[in-house]
């Protein structure tokens, strides 16, 4: 019989040797499930498994309540499932090329399908315009402010000692459109140091919209969608680059892409951008 001081070292070596049991029999039930999935054994490689089934897409922040409605309708009538990101068209195109596993960019301007195109990020002739929209001035709901956009218009006046919301315009579609206008009307120098800088347009909305900024400049889309500011003035069309929504498929869309693709220019999209205040455009691919 073992005497009182080695049966704890018995009873730790039992319990070392049961536990070293156990683990073997579960390595060993393991194994074969590894072999397969890795090809080796005798068993079979199983398939690879397929990536999620639905859709992700990319989208400029202007576009977030339209293609809400949209991507239902697509989901009801096609039964894949639409996953969206909303943000800068700049902060969605340096996320692709990250790596990110986007199937469709929808950019708020040419620059970034351009930037993503030379990068071969992109699927090779998918690229099609689809929207136009407008550049506007906007004040809270309740501002006396008044003013007509015409060249040297004393946009820094109206601002008294607020700010200008703008999205970010070194890199922001509307920001970058923001600042073309009031270079072409004059002003830029007055108002440049005036800025609150936002990082999407919807940000810049939501200064004005709750007072933060006395002044803003987003799309047409963006402030009719927003009852707490008002319009104050339309920017002439001439003042800016035209202001285009291209969409296209990355390198790397999953299957149903296409589909989405040739539904945003369905008429059900059509009739849904329009009701929103989008300009739809000639939704045919590109040249190349």
């Amino acid at each position: 019989m073992a005497t009182s001081a080695a049966r704890p070292r018995l009873l730790f070596w039992a319990r070392a040797a049961l536990a070293a049991l156990l683990g073997a029999a579960v390595v060993a039930a393991a194994a074969p499930a590894r072999a397969a999935a890795a090809g080796g054994g005798d068993r079979p490689a199983a398939p690879a498994q397929p990536r999620e089934a639905g859709l992700l897409l990319f989208a400029a922040a202007s576009l977030s309540d339209a293609l809400a409605e949209i991507d239902h309708a697509f989901t009801a009538r096609t039964g894949i499932p639409v996953s969206a990101s909303f943000a800068a068209s700049s902060v969605l195109a340096k996320q692709i090329e990250a790596g990110a596993p986007a199937d469709v960019f929808f950019s708020a301007d040419r620059d970034w399908i351009d930037y993503l195109e030379q990068r071969a990020l992109l699927t090779p002739g998918s690229r099609r315009e689809l929207l136009g929209n407008a550049l506007v001035l906007i004040a809270p709901a309740d501002s006396a402010v008044r003013l007509n956009i015409a060249p040297g218009f004393d946009l820094a006046g109206a601002l008294g000692s607020g700010r200008l919301a703008t999205a970010d315009p070194d890199s922001v579609p509307a920001g970058k459109y923001a600042r073309a206008a009031l270079t072409r009307l004059g002003v830029w120098a007055r108002v440049s140091d005036r800025l609150a800088r936002a990082e999407n347009v919807r940000t810049a909305l939501e200064y004005v919209a709750r007072g933060d900024a006395a002044l803003g400049i987003v799309y047409g889309t963006d402030a009719r969608a927003e009852p707490r500011v008002r319009v104050v003035a339309v920017f002439p069309a001439d003042t800016h680059p035209p202001i285009t929504y291209p969409l296209a498929l990355t390198a790397s869309a999953r299957p149903g892409s296409a589909r989405f693709a040739d539904f945003m220019a369905s008429e059900t999209a059509r009739e849904i951008f329009v009701r929103r205040g989008f300009v739809v455009l000639d939704s045919r691919p590109e040249p190349k």
